[in-house]
């Protein structure tokens, strides 16, 4: 099976921040070394970080009218920061891998969705 694992930040300190800058070197060596592992699992397909949610543009077609508002669609807290596909035998492979992203312990979260394969 295939999912895709949406990282949702939340209050998770990201570079470059104050509270990134905060964390201890020990906690930000951790999270490198983390994401470094989880890439390196096979079946992992590395996604990208994404800008901040600020930085989107929401689009929607009205009939004939295409409709722009700047920003995210979903509460900030909300927003996906990242992204990661991984093949596995099952749902709770994806689980398990969903729960050593440094995300989801630091204030975050991770949502696994299967990919639907036609």
């Amino acid at each position: 099976m295939k999912f895709m694992l949406m990282i949702h930040q939340g209050t998770t300190p990201m570079p470059p921040s104050q509270a990134w800058d905060e964390l201890p070197d020990a906690e930000k060596s951790a999270v490198y070394a983390d994401y470094t592992a989880i890439n390196e699992i096979p079946g992992v397909s590395p996604g990208q970080r994404l800008e901040a949610p600020e930085r989107a543009v929401t689009v929607r077609v009205g009939g004939s009218e295409t409709l722009r508002t700047d920003g995210p669609f979903a509460e900030t807290k909300e927003a996906i920061n990242g992204y990661l596909f991984f093949e596995a035998a099952d749902l709770e492979a994806a689980v398990a891998l969903a729960a050593r992203i440094p995300a989801a312990r630091m204030g975050g979260a991770v949502e696994v969705r299967p990919i639907l394969e036609q």
